[in-house]
């Protein structure tokens, strides 16, 4: 993969913020471990396109970026000219020089010591259950040293989504500040309910009685239950809307909706309905002679 993040992600530099988020979207459903396994190339790709939409998608990082003063790991740029002697007509390097003369110019000549430069950043996946991605949670990330991070997952959090946590990656040397934490995450499905952006929708069943007669039923929505009023004459396939039901709010971003669609379950029929459906005459066109 280039060291363009643009180029990494497929876009130009003029790119919106919402393009290169869509863009990062396709490129890592496309090349996510789960649908590479055991591909190393896929591997990277997925890696490279996580650390350029990392370093893309926060204004901040982006302008250094552009300005030239970081690369595209985050890491802090040497000034213009610096880091090397370039002689008058052979152009040699301090490097040359050193590979020449040994350390004769270790005194002298000799490679001018690294300024402060931002540690770099590191990267994390992290799997969390599809009721904390709707409602917001705070989930701890073990980390490969030993250490953890408390990470905060804002409501509405989807599959490939980047958390930035700043200064806790690696150090950073000469006072400089540490790098950043990059957290991918993988929401796991859920028996029982699905995302639609901020909406979810599940599937309840209802018992007959409720759905000819009508009347209140118990609802397990995903912030805990609640009473809803089945109307009467309701058949399987009906949808009801509990308001701000959904992935609760956040920022800018109002409450989803959870959509209830009815399942008429039977059970088992007692005798007296039983005594009904035989003598029961559905009234439809009459039958020709």
């Amino acid at each position: 993969m280039t060291d363009d993040p643009y180029a990494t992600l497929g876009v130009a530099r003029t790119a919106s913020q919402d393009d290169i988020r869509k863009a990062y979207r396709a490129l890592a459903k496309k090349y996510h471990p789960d649908r590479n396994a055991d591909d190393k190339s896929a591997e990277e790709k997925f890696k490279a396109i996580g650390a350029a939409h990392a370093l893309l998608s926060d204004p901040q990082t982006r302008a250094r970026f552009d300005q030239g003063e970081i690369d595209a790991s985050g890491q802090e740029r040497a000034p213009r000219g610096y880091g090397g002697y370039q002689g008058g007509g052979g152009g040699f390097s301090a490097e040359d020089l050193e590979q020449m003369f040994g350390g004769a110019f270790n005194g002298g000549f000799g490679r001018r010591p690294q300024g402060p430069r931002r540690g770099a950043d590191q990267h994390y996946t992290l799997d969390i259950a599809a009721l904390d991605a709707i409602n917001g949670t705070t989930s701890r990330v073990t980390l490969p040293g030993g250490g953890a991070l408390d990470v905060r997952i804002p409501p509405g959090t989807s599959t490939d989504d980047v958390l930035r946590l700043r200064g806790k990656g690696q150090a950073g040397s000469q006072g400089a500040p540490a790098g950043d934490a990059l957290i991918t995450i993988r929401v796991a499905p859920d028996s029982q309910y699905v995302r639609e952006g901020r909406d979810v929708r599940m599937t309840l069943p209802v018992d007959l009685r409720t759905a000819v007669l009508g009347g209140p039923i118990t609802v397990p929505t995903p912030a805990g239950s609640v009473t809803m009023n089945v109307p009467a004459h309701s058949d399987s396939g009906a949808v009801l809307r509990l308001r701000g039901r959904g992935v609760k709010a956040h920022g800018q971003h109002e409450a989803g909706n959870l959509y209830v669609t009815l399942q008429v379950k039977i059970g088992t029929p007692d005798a007296a309905l039983e005594t009904f459906l035989q003598t029961w005459k559905q009234e439809g066109p009459e039958t020709a002679a």
